[in-house]
């Protein structure tokens, strides 16, 4: 445990930013002593490159927190801020070519039926624009004829998924970002190992940090001696590319192609309350059954190799298991938002979803860590009369993240959005609902991590009536949850206020 504590400090954004800290006043020291008189001049052509990237950065397209947060970090370290700027922008170019390749293949294998966009349009025409959108820049179509059921705790989706993977009798794809040893990672690995052995094709793919840095390879080993097929997304490699900031954060379990988990529950035991780090863990998660799983499905094997199309086709189920779920009201859209391409899928549909409310807005995140476009559309739809909702954690697992939120808080509630810390314990649930006719139930947190560097992934849906049951658990978590008052964010220490302030100036990078 020492060491899990040792390694999640050493890769810590603040670490990092010591660490930047020494290493040019190192430098400065060295040069100086080394260079003499000369030094001034190489000072004066690092002042101009730096400069040359302020304003390259200015007008660069990349959203404005982020852009501010970097003309700060090379303000403050001349020498090491922009060479790591060029550094992360020379080394994260190369993947794009990865991810167009699965543009193409998305649109070969996932077809939008025009007739179930007709019926959406007909049946939710407030909706139609985004389910438009999330087909043709997601790339991922809308089903109808789909069952979904709703957990609203991790341990409540553990006990049905296990009931559900005992059914599987062709294939399970497993996807979690954080894999740790315990209860819930025994009886998995219990139930795949024998259902490898009886034939059963059972893929399990993980992150290279986020599990991959906090587990030894044994029991992993085991599983893979065993018969099921492991695989590590990204495997971290210090100093070799930025495109270790682009995690796979996605949760994800497919079963025979006709059933899917989806939510933000990992498998370690704090997800499921065998474990207290944080209070209570609040969590939650939907299941679909029917052809909209195919989108989890393809989403699964595009990252897990490089194959073919007609390969990929060999998993989709034959038609009578898929419209055995058949008599589901509304429809749902399965997306996932990859870092390698230009569009925020997971950001727009939140943004569209808090634009287009009329009523009120439920969300629920662990993290609240807003830019300007965000904070804007959420205070605008306060202001506008519209009902804002947020659920956040009141026990934080991470103290510089809750105190970027309390920078937020202030600013919100002044607008009138209304924010609550869910005061048992920690919430991890990323949920948001906009008037009981839509909602996201899915992986993606309110920050920039998730909007702009992760894979991530959720299922939008439409009228279903399972949105009815979110709405409920939120109302029931915010009874048990603080409302955060105006007063409150402005009595806040001197301290904290000003460290927050600080905090939320690098919050694109944290």
């Amino acid at each position: 445990m020492k060491i899990k504590k040792l390694l999640s400090s050493i890769l810590s954004t603040n670490a990092a930013f010591v660490i930047l800290l020494l290493l040019q006043i190192g430098f400065l020291m060295l040069a100086v002593m080394t260079l003499g008189e000369r030094f001034v001049f190489v000072y004066i052509a690092l002042i101009i490159l730096d400069i040359v990237l302020a304003i390259y950065l200015t007008n660069k397209n990349d959203p404005l927190s982020y852009r501010v947060s970097w003309i700060i970090i090379i303000s403050i370290f001349p020498l090491l801020g922009g060479v790591s700027y060029l550094f992360i922008k020379l080394t994260q170019q190369l993947p794009k070519s990865v991810d167009v390749r699965n543009q193409k293949q998305s649109r070969e294998l996932l077809v939008q039926d025009e007739k179930i966009m007709e019926e959406l349009k007909l049946s939710c025409p407030d909706s139609y624009n985004l389910a438009h959108y999330v087909t043709e820049y997601g790339l991922y179509p809308v089903y109808e004829n789909t069952g979904t059921e709703y957990f609203a705790l991790g341990e409540l989706q553990f006990e049905k998924l296990v009931a559900e993977l005992e059914t599987a009798r062709h294939f399970i794809f497993l996807e979690f970002f954080i894999i740790t040893e315990g209860y819930m990672f025994d009886v998995m690995s219990e139930l795949l190992i024998r259902k490898a052995k009886a034939g059963v094709d059972v893929r399990l793919m993980y992150d290279g940090i986020g599990t991959g840095m906090l587990n030894s390879v044994k029991p992993f080993r085991i599983l893979a001696e065993g018969g099921v097929k492991c695989k590590v997304f990204n495997p971290f490699r210090p100093m070799i590319s930025s495109v270790q900031n682009n995690r796979d954060h996605r949760k994800i379990v497919v079963i025979d192609g006709h059933t899917a988990f989806n939510g933000g529950t990992n498998l370690a035991d704090e997800y499921i309350n065998r474990k207290v780090r944080f209070g209570h863990w609040k969590d939650t998660a939907i299941m679909i059954r029917g052809k909209a799983v195919w989108n989890y499905t393809v989403m699964f094997l595009q990252l897990w190799s490089k194959a073919e199309s007609s390969e990929m086709l060999k998993y989709q189920p034959p038609v009578p298991d898929v419209y055995s779920f058949l008599g589901t009201d509304g429809f749902i859209q399965p997306f996932s938002d990859s870092p390698l391409d230009e569009e925020p899928v997971g950001k727009r549909v939140y943004m569209e979803l808090i634009n287009n409310a009329r009523e009120y807005v439920c969300i629920t995140t662990p993290y609240l860590i807003l830019d300007e476009e965000m904070t804007n559309a959420l205070g605008f739809a306060a202001k506008k009369g519209v009902d804002v909702r947020i659920i956040t954690p009141h026990i934080p697992d991470k103290w510089y993240v809750h105190m970027i939120a309390w920078n937020n808080y202030a600013t919100l509630t002044e607008m009138g959005v209304k924010i609550y810390e869910y005061t048992p314990g920690f919430i991890h649930a990323k949920t948001c609902v906009a008037d009981g006719r839509t909602a996201v139930v899915g992986t993606i947190n309110f920050d920039y991590r998730s909007f702009y560097l992760h894979f991530e992934c959720g299922s939008v849906l439409y009228d279903c009536s399972v949105i009815k049951e979110i709405v409920r658990d939120f109302e029931k978590t915010a009874a048990v949850s603080h409302l955060v008052t105006a007063e409150e964010c402005a009595a806040r220490p001197v301290f904290r206020k000003v460290a927050g302030a600080l905090l939320n100036m690098f919050a694109p990078l944290l």
